[in-house]
């Protein structure tokens, strides 16, 4: 299983559908998953709390992971920042995924200003949720350090998406590579 992990707006989505097709292999989105299990995702943090989301959307990854899925997984914005005591599987879940070679950083640049002015920009752009620039902001200031700190390798999405796909295909054959 690839994934793809980092900010809201950071391009998981669109770059893993590329990826899954230049790959030929299948594509899943967390919050899609998600989404189909427990509905809209604000609805159910509104009535529920972030807490008993958390906890579900790791349910819902660890169905995935059952069901021995192989291909590209976008993962939600906020997965690999969860506090550990969330689930009693997390712990184990972030440090499968954060050492994983076929794990991705993506984030739309590495230095910290830039990343928060375009991923701001990006979020504010899209069509759903009630967003604000304090809150993305917020949001991504208090995030950025968790996602650079993941020993996984890092992709800067400031590129076009396909060329974001190329790049990452590239970093799975060398991992491929160094397997043989």
């Amino acid at each position: 299983m690839i994934r793809l992990v980092g900010p809201g707006g950071a391009g998981k989505t669109t770059v893993g559908a590329l990826l899954a097709e230049v790959l030929g292999c299948a594509f899943l989105d967390l919050d899609q998953e998600f989404a189909v299990r427990f509905g809209d995702i604000d609805e159910f943090i509104s009535s529920e709390g972030y807490e008993v989301y958390a906890r579900d959307n790791i349910e819902t990854y660890l169905a995935i992971e059952r069901s021995a899925f192989s291909g590209v997984l976008a993962l939600s914005s906020g997965f690999m920042t969860y506090p550990t005591d969330v689930h009693l599987l997390y712990v184990r879940i972030h440090e499968d995924i954060a050492r994983s070679p076929t794990t991705f950083v993506l984030l739309p640049s590495v230095e910290f200003e830039a990343c928060v002015a375009e991923t701001v920009r990006r979020q504010l752009a899209r069509p759903f949720g009630t967003r604000t620039v304090a809150r993305e902001e917020s949001v991504i200031r208090e995030r950025y350090g968790k996602y650079l700190a993941l020993p996984a390798a890092k992709v800067e999405t400031m590129n076009p998406p396909r060329a974001v796909a190329t790049e990452i295909r590239a970093k799975l054959c060398l991992v491929a590579g160094a397997g043989h």
